[in-house]
């Protein structure tokens, strides 16, 4: 299987967070499963850290490698046709990561480990 980390749930599984649901979990941690992280979602904890809505144990940019490389996650890169794509979605979400997010589930046929309901308001599918 194949999945899509939001960004919330790779920050839950670095840390061993108990937020993260049981599914989500054993998603993520199956050796079969291939795991892709965004970069819009390192875009986002790039910007949250800079304004202070995230405290991380280091530097962003040592934080995101290190823990991608550690758990052997895919980096899937924002192209033209996902940035597209948001103009098709409806404004159920408001926020510019999530709606990145949702255009690369949809052109990439991958599900989405997020506990976001709001994602689960478009043509996605949902692990928690």
């Amino acid at each position: 299987m194949e999945a899509l980390l939001d960004t919330n749930a790779f920050l839950w599984w670095a840390a061993d967070d108990p937020r993260l649901s049981a599914r989500a979990r054993e998603t993520i941690q199956d050796p079969d499963n291939e795991i892709f992280f965004s970069v819009a979602s390192a875009w986002e904890i790039i910007i949250k850290t800079r304004i202070g809505k995230l405290t991380l144990p280091e530097s962003p940019e040592s934080y995101i490698p290190t823990r991608l490389d550690y758990y052997c996650f895919q980096i899937l890169p924002i192209e033209i046709k996902h940035v597209l794509q948001i103009w098709k979605l409806d404004s159920h979400h408001k926020d510019p990561f999530d709606r990145v997010l949702i255009a690369q589930s949809q052109l990439e046929n991958l599900p989405i480990i997020t506990k976001d309901a709001k994602i689960s308001l478009y043509d996605v599918d949902i692990l928690w």
